[in-house]
């Protein structure tokens, strides 16, 4: 397949889609260069609080100087420990200023975790919700010795300040964000920040042992905003978006730095799974880009408000992380209107979206086509060297300015990921699939969740999908274990999330029809061998299948 000759290129010329040109500032000049162009567009909604792109420019200066005077320097690390508040914004938006890099960290981490991730990063700075320092930051049995500084804040400092309650740590100055940044000069000279420097450091999921830190550079975060508009251009001054997703993972910050780098209004979400906040956000702001993982469009299909929406302006739906059933598709579409929704496909390591379902040529079944600036393939699973002919599935690979730089401290798992194959770097995803004549790309599995029974391949989201026709199943989740018996293969299991009709039935009934069914719909290698029935299956913080949790179980 020639650079020049894409399957996907006529794609592009029917929707007048182009290859974004290299404009690879830092996010911060983008912002500086809206507050001068659109000082009193609200940049922030938060609450009742519209934050203009002047006053978030002068608040992320602040800030800059305030690190600046803590001794950071573009060598540094500064953590973003809190939810989706505009002090977070402020601070992406501050180490862009700066050049150094800043790493997203998650607020539900244990302290053992959050210690690692500290460490692992080398993170000088670490601000953090007041709630968190408290409890997480002060529980950390062993200070991180690299730790210098903690900067408290409260959801509230932008809404309604009050004097925080500061815990004292050994070895670490805490100090309160508003008491740091509110004597600091509005005003900031941009430091020279180039294209491949680390911009973020954000961490994987670690469903395989311990996280690790994808470095992405400006390159990385500036061009994939880009291309998250692509078939769907934001309006500066304009228009607005809202996406539920947490800041600490690569789907929320991304969204939130695409809609600054395009000057439009984000509203934050500071906690997801607030319903009737998220709703009433839209209801006062009609949006123009929404986007929410399928766990979240269906609980919202259950809240009578948001059908009282106006999407009449709305652009471009996205989902993503998880796979949309047509039933789901077809309900938010009779509330958001047709041809809106798309499918977003990426990964932390991909910064993260490669892949998009182009609205105007959706085809539901499918991932979609690579963004503009992107290249896939598919590859033989085994060895990785070889490219599987159209239809045949193998591992997804992608080459771009979208893919990192690497692991940090991680050269072997580095080499691992990304590999030379035709004068070009791939990122090799583990996620297995295939792609058809016109570019479309279709997910088979994850790599590490294909199973092997009796030399044949079983991959798990097949098997999920076809369980989804069972009434008296909520949810299920397929896990492989390694057949001693027979070296080499693996025991299918499933796990069972009983609909609320059913929480009562008699399990051996109904382990009986779901066996019966499967026997019914699935070649005899696929049946699962061992059922269990569990309360609710677990999900990670943006509503995937956390399949790690139900490992650890049957380990």
């Amino acid at each position: 397949m020639s650079e020049q000759a894409k399957p996907w290129d006529f794609i592009y010329q029917e929707a007048g889609v182009s290859n974004p040109p290299f404009d690879e500032r830092a996010m911060s000049e983008y912002v500086s260069e809206h507050a001068n162009n659109i000082p009193d567009f609200p940049a922030l909604r938060y609450f009742n609080l519209d934050i203009s792109y002047q006053d978030l420019d002068k608040h992320a200066n602040q800030l800059a100087n305030a690190l600046i005077e803590l001794g950071i320097t573009k060598s540094d690390v500064v953590g973003f420990h809190m939810p989706n508040i505009p002090q977070y914004v402020c601070a992406l938006l501050a180490v862009s200023k700066i050049g150094c890099a800043g790493s997203g960290v998650s607020p539900l981490l244990a302290p053992a975790e959050l210690a690692y991730q500290v460490n692992d990063a080398n993170i000088s700075v670490l601000i953090s919700l007041d709630g968190l320092v408290s409890t997480s930051v002060a529980g950390m049995k062993d200070q991180p010795s690299c730790l210098a500084h903690v900067i408290a804040t409260s959801a509230t400092d932008f809404l309604a300040p009050a004097p925080l309650s500061l815990p004292d740590l050994e070895g670490v100055q805490v100090q309160s964000y508003l008491s740091l940044v509110r004597e600091q000069s509005e005003s900031f000279e941009q430091r020279d920040v180039h294209w491949n420097d680390t911009y973020l450091i954000q961490y994987t999921g670690g469903t395989t042992g311990a996280p690790k830190g994808a470095m992405l550079s400006v390159r990385n975060i500036v061009r994939c905003s880009a291309t998250q508009y692509a078939f769907a251009p934001m309006d500066a001054g304009k228009d607005t978006a809202l996406t539920p997703f947490p800041m600490f993972h690569i789907a929320g910050v991304g969204g939130v730095l695409a809609g600054l780098r395009f000057g439009g209004m984000s509203i934050l979400v500071p906690d997801p799974r607030d319903l009737d906040y998220i709703c009433d956000q839209m209801l006062a702001c009609p949006p123009n880009y929404f986007g929410a993982v399928p766990t979240l469009f269906q609980m919202l299909l259950q809240n009578p408000k948001f059908a009282q929406i106006d999407f009449s302006q709305l652009k471009m739906a996205a989902t993503g992380a998880a796979p949309l059933t047509s039933d789901d598709r077809r309900q938010i579409e009779e509330v958001i209107g047709e041809g809106r929704l798309c499918d977003a496909f990426g990964m932390t390591e991909t910064s993260p979206v490669y892949i998009v379902n182009p609205p105007h040529r959706l085809k539901p079944t499918t991932l979609g086509i690579p963004v503009p600036g992107a290249d896939v393939k598919i590859m033989d699973v085994e060895t990785g060297t070889k490219e599987m002919p159209t239809g045949e599935p193998g591992e997804i690979v992608t080459s771009g300015p979208h893919v990192m730089k690497g692991y940090l401290n991680l050269p072997e798992e580095s080499a691992k990921a990304m590999r030379e194959f035709e004068g070009k770097t791939w990122m090799y995803t583990g996620d297995v699939g295939f792609m058809d004549e016109e570019g479309y790309v279709s997910i088979s599995d994850r790599a590490k969740d294909m199973l092997i029974v009796g030399g044949y391949k079983v991959f798990s989201v097949e098997l999920e999908d076809k369980l989804k026709n069972l009434d008296f199943i909520t949810n299920s989740a397929i896990i492989g274990v390694a057949d001693k018996a027979r070296p080499g293969n693996d025991i299918v299991n499933v796990f069972i999330e009983l609909s609320e009709d059913f929480k009562q039935a008699d399990q051996a009934d109904i382990e009986a029809q779901l066996m019966a069914f499967c026997r019914e719909n699935m070649s005899p290698y696929k049946v699962p061998k061992k059922v269990h029935f569990i309360d609710a299956i677990p999900l990670t913080a943006i509503g995937k299948l956390d399949k790690k949790v139900l490992r650890d179980l049957l380990a």
